[in-house]
């Protein structure tokens, strides 16, 4: 259809007929939940692709966050970018804990390093810092200031699936690193999650606390939850590993043609590549000078979506402005002004496996005057 609805992502779904035979299997083993085989399966494995000793699933990827901050005995304080999805910082209030958002800086869209020592009370126990659109964050400078004061480091790194720095997993930094496989992501599991950690023992008591806190069959040694993945989505998180290489070189190709035609474009701004990074092309935000372009965002925005070319203004508005954060000293627009800037500038454009050049040459169209 020529003017089908080009969506600005799609979900990286395995082959059926592979699907199905795996159903079969788990249909005649009747083990459908609680660490059966296809759950350790995709635990190995997600160890070996990722390049990290231990991982954790969970049945999405805010229950990572929320137990991450629980495993690591976090309260008072946490620091944190308004800049991300709500899963980040509503895991810090409901654990009974105190955001306290940091500005980002305008070239990476992370939490600006600069700026998080100010912050920094008597009641701070950690940082939360989110790779956003997979960008790594100055990992050794909010390491550097988290030994300086004593504080735990827990990544949110549901844009990051398989970004590597100069050969070493990105998910290694910190304290613990989260995934999220929601289906809108590079790698999915329909819905689902992991956690990342060190060490084994920490391993065990993640997986005591994602099974409501059971050690056996009649100890509970912790107050837990229920956030274990089941044998389905474990069974089609194996398949689609098999294929998310693939996937994440047809993004590849697709950043390429945009970056191509949107270089000499004046008011549109992306990011560049990134020297020693492997990025997974999750997103491809621009940022939208309303000066210079001769047009705002949202005016591109709404434009594009009435040609059935459906971006996201990624993140807008700043969790800061929601009615639960807005009343925080450090929820302001004073205090966070890159930002708010960005906020009302960002547009993610399409960016999947499935796009056509077709599809491709029609989001350019939008943009390229």
């Amino acid at each position: 259809m020529e003017n089908k609805q080009i969506t600005v992502t799609s979900p990286l779904l395995p082959d059926l007929e592979d699907f199905n035979l795996m159903l079969k299997e788990i249909w005649s083993s009747k083990w459908i939940t609680n660490n059966g085989s296809f759950h350790r399966q995709l635990e190995a494995a997600l160890c070996e692709y990722l390049k990290v000793p231990y991982i954790s699933l969970f049945t999405n990827g805010t229950l990572p966050l929320i137990t991450a901050l629980q495993a690591l005995n976090i309260s008072g304080e946490v620091i944190t970018t308004p800049f991300s999805f709500v899963a980040t910082t509503h895991s810090i209030w409901w654990n009974g804990i105190k955001p306290v958002f940091v500005d980002i800086d305008p070239l990476t869209c992370n939490i600006d390093p600069d700026k998080i020592e100010a912050a920094i009370t008597p009641r701070t126990t950690a940082i939360m810092p989110v790779h956003c659109y997979g960008n790594p964050c100055d990992t050794a400078r909010i390491q550097a200031i988290a030994d300086k004061y004593g504080l735990k480091v827990i990544y949110d790194a549901a844009h990051a699936f398989g970004v590597d720095v100069n050969g070493k997993s990105l998910l290694e930094a910190g304290d613990m690193s989260t995934l999220s496989f929601h289906a809108t992501k590079v790698y999915n599991t329909i819905e689902g999650g992991a956690l990342v950690m060190h060490d084994e023992q920490t391993k065990k008591r993640i997986d005591f606390l994602k099974n409501f806190g059971f050690a056996g069959e009649t100890e509970v040694v912790a107050p837990g939850i229920n956030g274990k993945m089941d044998e389905m989505r474990s069974a089609y998180g194996l398949l689609a590993l098999k294929i998310v290489d693939d996937a994440i070189e047809a993004r590849r190709q697709v950043a390429l043609k945009y970056r191509e035609a949107l270089k000499d474009v004046k008011g549109v701004r992306f990011f560049d590549e990134t020297a020693g990074v492997k990025h997974n092309y999750s997103y491809f935000p621009i940022f939208i000078d309303a000066q210079e372009y001769g047009m705002t965002r949202d005016e591109l925005y709404f434009k594009m979506k009435e040609n059935n070319v459906l971006g996201r203004r990624y993140f807008y508005p700043l969790i800061s402005s929601f009615s639960t954060y807005k009343g925080l000293d450090s929820a302001s627009d004073t205090n966070l002004p890159v930002a708010t800037r960005i906020a009302n500038e960002v547009i993610c454009l399409p960016m999947h496996h499935d796009l056509s050049e077709n599809d491709v040459e029609r989001v350019l169209t939008q943009i390229v005057k």
